[in-house]
């Protein structure tokens, strides 16, 4: 495993919420075919239409710029990251998420969150590119990458995933990402009701189910400032402009559109920063009403 690029990569994007700076932690860009086998309503002539979305979330040719990274930020006294990406060294059935060896954890540790230092890991649902660096290989064997921190999703989707018929591919992610952080003790299942729930002051999971029975996105609130880290509710901005578009990975088609549509008319118009889970940088913005959808004006971070 890498623990040190050849070269440095430049300084991790950030954002200030209030008195919170919130990091992108990249792990890696997803290959242009993404896009049409994740989003197939997402056509090249629907995507080119948006001439909002060039040149950073789409190239001239309608073609989706879809990135895999985490949320890092330090808020009340605890070191929180959300999400965590796809993982080196995971078999897996997608050949993009397939045996990857990223910086990722240079690139952590480098934006001053070394993985020793986490207390707090929020994992917006369990999917293969949300779960992948829980956990490290360890002579032989997949131990808790954060071995000091609280890993925390939803009751509903944990025992979702425990009733569920899984495939093989889904099944070995489990074992090699979910399951270790369980046997260690290290995973805690919250209720989410419908108004939201507190995990600690300014920080609250608001419940998207859809894309996964409990999936939430992340709200995180500061001095007056708030930001909602999007997880898979929304996976490109392109979503924005067409709410019915959905991933074909969905649970729930319709309750994934719902919650999408719920999510965007809260932010409509507000200074709400959004951060999306998977949006190419600039990766952040603020909800706009558009042409009878949305688009996002994006908020272009800064580097330390």
């Amino acid at each position: 495993m890498n623990t040190a690029p050849a070269t440095h990569p430049a300084a991790a994007p950030s954002w200030t919420v209030g008195d919170v700076t919130v990091h992108r932690i990249d792990e890696t860009p997803l290959p242009p075919a993404t896009g049409p086998w994740l989003l197939p309503d997402a056509t090249p002539d629907l995507v080119a239409a948006q001439d909002w979305l060039h040149p950073h979330f789409a190239d001239d040719k309608g073609t989706l710029r879809i990135d895999s990274h985490s949320f890092a930020f330090t808020l009340g006294g605890l070191r929180i990251l959300v999400d965590t990406g796809i993982g080196n060294g995971k078999q897996r059935a997608n050949p993009a998420w397939h045996d990857l060896n990223t910086d990722y954890l240079y690139n952590l540790t480098a934006a001053g969150f070394p993985p020793d230092s986490i207390d707090l890991v929020i994992l917006t649902h369990l999917h293969a590119d949300h779960v992948g660096w829980n956990t490290r290989k360890a002579d032989g064997d997949w131990v808790p990458t954060f071995a000091r921190a609280r890993y925390l999703t939803t009751r509903t989707e944990r025992e979702f995933w425990a009733g569920h018929d899984m495939d093989e591919a889904r099944a070995q992610m489990f074992r090699d990402s979910v399951i270790p952080v369980e046997e260690a003790g290290l995973l805690d299942l919250v209720g989410v009701p419908a108004q939201g729930a507190d995990i600690v002051p300014g920080l609250r999971l608001l419940p998207t189910p859809g894309h996964t029975p409990g999936h939430v996105a992340v709200q995180l609130t500061s001095h007056g400032r708030t930001a909602v880290i999007t997880g898979d509710c929304i996976h490109h901005p392109v979503q924005l402009a067409h709410p019915a578009i959905g991933a074909c990975v969905d649970i729930d088609p319709q309750q994934s559109e719902t919650s999408r549509r719920t999510l965007l008319a809260s932010l409509a118009g507000t200074d709400t920063l959004v951060l999306g889970t998977h949006f190419a940088p600039p990766t952040a913005g603020h909800v706009a009403v558009h042409e009878g959808g949305y688009q996002l004006s994006p908020v272009h971070a800064d580097t330390q």
